[in-house]
């Protein structure tokens, strides 16, 4: 540490006493000022590891993340994703008013600045800290004019997907509030269907395919398009639409399957199996929600409630599109319906049910919702017309 030096005018007269008070006093302000220093390095290294933590997360390395973390076990994250002009006025003032620890505190919270975002991310049991980080990030938006998006919880081996949702929510947020991806929470099959049941049915049905095969396919799952996922994987679309039919007939099944599409969604969202996959589990076109997950009466009470706020005609608009895996033009072509009418339907099934369709969660989640109670009647060549008509494709 530097040493304090003390000068005295030539010709002036100074006490050894208040000569001594100023040396001393100047000692005490560098000291001061060391203490500083080392404290903003403190803070610089916390900053650091806070980002590390949160990149071997998105990495698929959450073991890794955990002998960081150390302490009480957490095993879900919820992130939150902002952006505005003020992102990095939020991340230094959230520094200062709460200095968060990735080691210390319940729940711990990580925060950092990736590319012009605020990504704060509460690590948490299944069903607690996630409440306190939500008012947080909260007053944040609202005090800097912040556009978020939030995800549901999701268990730390997938924070990829949190991630995915959280970004989801952020494209429809307004400045100053949160905006969740999906806005399922309890009702998500993640919610309803037992974590050990979906991680082994995840797992059975995954098991063919490597490491590599799986990002692609879920780059396709979550983008929705070969052309989308190639941009994501930085190849060609070629190069996807070619690993697809690799993975396609690994799987022994067709992925363009608007069924077998939601079920491989949810099947890389489930959490990964802790044992060794010994389940006989298989992709099933024919059954929604095998019953490897959800007994036949438990599916159908799920699917029920979901859907109720929807009547009939709503509910057979919203199953063809679905079928045409969010499609408008197939879809109103086959409901006879103009593009434009199709439209407001799914806007007004949209705020029914308080879901956000542009989300590929939600639509593989009322896809299998939709087919799971489907009747003979809702068929697109009955829809129901005013004055009782129906309509004969």
């Amino acid at each position: 540490m530097a040493g304090a030096v003390l000068v005295v005018a030539p010709g002036a007269t100074v006490r050894a006493s208040r000569a001594e008070l100023i040396a001393r006093a100047t000692v005490d302000l560098l000291r001061m000022r060391a203490r500083s220093r080392l404290a903003e390095e403190a803070v610089h290294a916390e900053q650091r590891l806070h980002t590390a933590v949160l990149r071997l997360l998105l990495n698929g390395q959450p073991h890794l993340a955990k002998d960081v973390l150390g302490g009480p076990p957490v095993t879900h994250a919820t992130v939150f994703r902002l952006a505005g002009q003020a992102v990095d006025d939020a991340y230094q003032a959230h520094w200062r008013e709460t200095q968060p620890s990735v080691t210390l505190g319940e729940p711990r919270i990580l925060v950092c600045v990736e590319g012009s975002e605020l990504v704060i991310a509460a690590l948490h049991g299944i069903s607690d800290g996630r409440n306190s980080a939500r008012q947080l990030v909260t007053r944040l938006a609202d005090r800097y004019q912040l556009a978020g998006g939030v995800s549901d919880p999701l268990p730390l081996d997938i924070a990829a997907t949190a991630w995915a949702e959280a970004g989801t929510a952020r494209h429809g947020a307004r400045a100053g509030h949160l905006a969740s991806a999906t806005f399922l929470g309890s009702r998500g099959l993640l919610g309803v269907v037992p974590a050990h049941r979906l991680a082994s049915w995840g797992g059975a049905i995954l098991d063919p395919l490597d490491r590599a095969q799986r990002r692609t396919l879920e780059a396709y799952l979550r983008s929705g398009s070969a052309q989308a996922a190639a941009s994501v994987l930085d190849v060609s679309e070629g190069t996807v639409r070619t690993r697809l039919r690799r993975i396609g007939a690994r799987l022994g099944v067709e992925l363009d399957d608007s069924t077998v599409h939601a079920q491989l969604l949810l099947a890389v969202r489930a959490p990964a199996s802790p044992n060794q996959v010994q389940s006989s589990a298989r992709l099933d076109p024919g059954v929604p929600l095998p019953t490897d997950l959800l007994s036949p009466e438990s599916a159908r009470r799920w699917a029920s409630t979901l859907l109720a706020p929807l009547d009939r005609p709503l509910r057979i608009a919203l199953r063809c599109w679905l079928q045409h895996r969010g499609r408008t033009a197939p879809a109103a072509s086959e409901l006879g319906l103009s593009r434009s009418t199709l439209t407001d339907w799914l806007n007004r099934c949209a705020g029914a049910l308080s879901l956000d369709l542009s989300s590929a969660t939600v639509r593989a989640e009322l896809h299998l919702a939709a087919e799971t109670i489907a009747t003979p009647d809702d068929a697109p060549a009955l829809l129901p017309r005013r004055g009782g008509r129906t309509f004969r494709g």
